[in-house]
């Protein structure tokens, strides 16, 4: 059976800010309108924030967002950032197309929107490109023809999330590029990894300085193990198991022993899986 799903919809059609057949352009209360949970952005530029209050509050808010009904409110669809400056701004309403849109929609729809600005900090773009490939079913190929990538960059973000917590929250920080990540995924353990990590803050070496320290430290060294392949059916299992919990699942070990192991990005999402792997059906 092919489990692969993408939307119905064109990306373009869903974000469109011009109301369609089927849309209701109103003016909702900004305390009626809650962010999308799948939003990959977890760190909002406050100089740019700004930028756009002061704008907001000379002009209004020229765009609408785009919002679907939730419950007795909304839930943004786009336009989070336009919200917020709103808010900041003492705004009371916004304006906003309310349009009819899956949970499925939605939740491309905020990490493709995102991925496609170019402005996640490497860890955001990770998080989004590992939530999307868990969700649907895609594979690195598919997901990069969705948005506009080679499938070595999806590759190379993707190993980011192999690096220790410490070293990630430097790169949602900018304390560290993504040059520097991709030197210290050349060492062995996390216990080197970090070990090199404070040496690079510590001295702010450069991506160079970095790479020939990395060059040095593993010289000489004999090429690690090849992994054992793993079975078809854990592979699958894996796979499985991503797209019903809507997030990162790693299965270590074999048939017969092992672990699982399941990711999640933030306080909210800890909860949401704990309902649903609590839950008997």
């Amino acid at each position: 059976m092919n489990t692969k799903r993408g939307l119905g919809r064109g990306l373009g059609a869903l974000l469109s800010s011009t109301p369609t057949e089927g849309d209701t352009l109103l003016q909702v209360d900004v305390d009626h309108v809650e962010p999308n949970p799948h939003q990959p952005r977890k760190v909002f530029d406050s100089n740019a924030l700004n930028e756009l209050t002061a704008s907001i509050r000379a002009s209004g808010v020229i765009q609408p967002v785009i919002v679907r009904r939730q419950g007795a409110g909304y839930q943004l669809v786009a336009g989070e950032r336009r919200w917020r400056a709103a808010r900041q701004a003492g705004l009371a309403r916004i304006p906003a197309i309310v349009r009819e849109v899956t949970d499925a929609e939605s939740l491309e729809l905020a990490l493709v929107e995102n991925l496609l600005r170019e402005d996640l900090n490497p860890i955001e773009e990770a998080e989004a490109f590992d939530k999307l490939l868990a969700r649907f079913g895609w594979t690195q190929e598919e997901l990069a023809g969705r948005v506009g990538k080679e499938r070595s960059s999806i590759a190379n973000a993707l190993r980011l999330l192999r690096l220790p917590a410490p070293i990630q929250d430097d790169l949602r920080a900018g304390r560290l590029t993504m040059g520097h990540a991709r030197a210290l995924l050349a060492l062995t353990t996390p216990a080197e990894q970090l070990k090199l990590r404070d040496e690079i803050l510590a001295h702010d070496w450069s991506v160079r300085a970095t790479e020939d320290t990395v060059r040095t430290a593993t010289a000489g060294r004999p090429p690690r193990p090849k992994q054992r392949r793993r079975s078809a059916e854990i592979a699958a299992l894996e796979d499985a198991l991503q797209r019903a919990l809507m997030t990162r699942v790693r299965i270590v070990g074999g048939e017969r022993q092992g672990r699982i192991e399941v990711t999640y990005a933030n306080a909210d999402e800890l909860e949401r899986l704990a309902v649903l792997l609590c839950t008997r059906h």
